[in-house]
């Protein structure tokens, strides 16, 4: 059902946490499946001066599919500037894992929503 990359990183998942002083935090659940994540991002600038997530974390509570969602984007937008990150779509990810059975895409919406809520929690925060 998963691929051989999406189990890995289920088994592994990178960034997983909170960060204390988060610049931006995107919190999203789905009531129907019960999957619930929170993400937390550090923006810093890079050498040109546009803003980059210079840290990312995410706690995620829900299947396999969740948590390799989830943590495979934060392995994707540490580094990219703001706007980079807002392009990464749920297709991206999938594609990224090796592909996701089509019941479990909805992850991959998450992972992204709760992305966009934490930029956009930090742009309201300026």
């Amino acid at each position: 059902m998963y691929t051989e990359k999406v189990m890995d990183i289920f088994r592994k998942p990178c960034n997983i946490g909170e960060i204390k002083d988060a610049d931006g935090v995107g919190k999203i659940g789905n009531p129907t499946c019960g999957d619930i994540m929170e993400l937390y991002i550090k923006v810093g600038k890079n050498k040109d001066g546009e803003e980059i997530i210079k840290d990312i974390k995410v706690k995620t509570f829900g299947c396999v599919a969740a948590i390799a969602t989830s943590s495979i984007l934060t392995e994707m937008v540490k580094g990219k500037t703001l706007k980079e990150a807002r392009k990464i779509g749920k297709d991206d990810i999938a594609k990224e894992l090796g592909g996701l059975p089509p019941q479990k895409l909805h992850c991959s919406v998450l992972a992204h929503s709760a992305l966009l809520k934490a930029i956009e929690d930090y742009e309201k925060k300026k």
